[in-house]
């Protein structure tokens, strides 16, 4: 074999590594049956409902490549309106994690938030294999599972509370140490303009998209793939009290309610990444 022959192979054996580190995921025909029965589901209330027309669930899973035998960790799930949609899918041959605020933190709230949320997936036979984990900067609890025990980490629109205390990069770091090689982390957030410097504390709750991405890759992920699913161009990202001007929260009040119900809920980027598999 010649130098250049085998340096050929070589290069070619390197980037099938490569390709195979940043491999998309496919929802297969069982498991989407199975969100679209738990989107149907009487768990869900009528206004978690009427929330999927800006958080487009069903999409937002299947571009992540959700299948029903994973393990999967869900990040801060507050009162648990994406549990309603996974915990059901995974219930008989996969795992959910809920990994929650910590019960024993001084915040009342949390111990409340996270109170509510155990009496809810009491209260659901459809969520009772649930299991909730702790995951909590401010208390340095930051292993909520068994290092490479998962296949999938998803969170919805976290990352600016992450950064509001400095705890991104241990954020992130959890989730990377928690996967297995191959395993992929799904991210959806609030997305600040492009052409504006990033607030390092994300006062505004937007979070630009590159950000995003160099946080994940710092952890050591690769993006996979970016999909347009929740994006909302009517949103201008400009508001005095952030994104929380906009529905469902309209911090404004009744003060321009029609125009602010007219935008809809924040324009989002959803993104994919792996952990390398090798």
């Amino acid at each position: 074999m010649s130098l250049r022959l085998g340096c050929t192979m070589f290069g070619a054996v390197a980037m099938a590594v490569s390709l195979s580190a940043v491999a998309q995921a496919e929802m297969d025909a069982a498991t989407e049956a199975k969100v679209k029965a738990a989107l149907a589901s009487s768990v869900r209330s009528d206004d978690e409902r009427a929330r999927d027309a800006f958080r487009h669930p069903l999409e937002t899973l299947k571009f992540f490549g959700l299948k029903d035998d994973m393990a999967v960790m869900e990040i801060w799930p507050s009162g648990g309106w994406y549990t309603k949609v996974i915990a059901p899918v995974l219930k008989d041959h996969g795992k959910y994690v809920a990994a929650h605020w910590d019960p024993d933190a001084p915040s009342e709230f949390m111990k409340k938030a996270v109170a509510s949320y155990k009496e809810m997936l009491a209260a659901n036979e459809s969520l009772s294999k649930t299991e909730v984990a702790v995951l909590n900067p401010s208390t340095n609890k930051m292993t909520p599972v068994p290092a490479g025990s998962l296949d999938m980490v998803v969170t919805f629109r976290n990352i600016h509370n992450w950064m509001a205390s400095g705890a991104q990069d241990a954020m992130f770091k959890s989730f990377y140490d928690s996967l297995k090689p191959g395993g992929y982390l799904g991210v959806v957030e609030h997305r600040a303009s492009a052409d504006k410097e990033q607030d390092p504390k994300a006062e505004s709750g937007y979070v630009r998209e590159d950000y995003a991405v160099a946080l994940a890759e710092k952890a050591g992920f690769k993006k996979v793939a970016a999909s347009d699913v929740n994006n909302n161009a009517k949103d201008t990202k400009d508001y005095p009290k952030g994104v929380w001007t906009l529905p469902p929260n309209y911090r404004e009040g009744d003060m321009d309610r029609e125009k602010f119900t007219a935008i809809g809920e924040s324009d989002r980027f959803t993104l994919l990444f792996q952990k390398p598999a090798m």
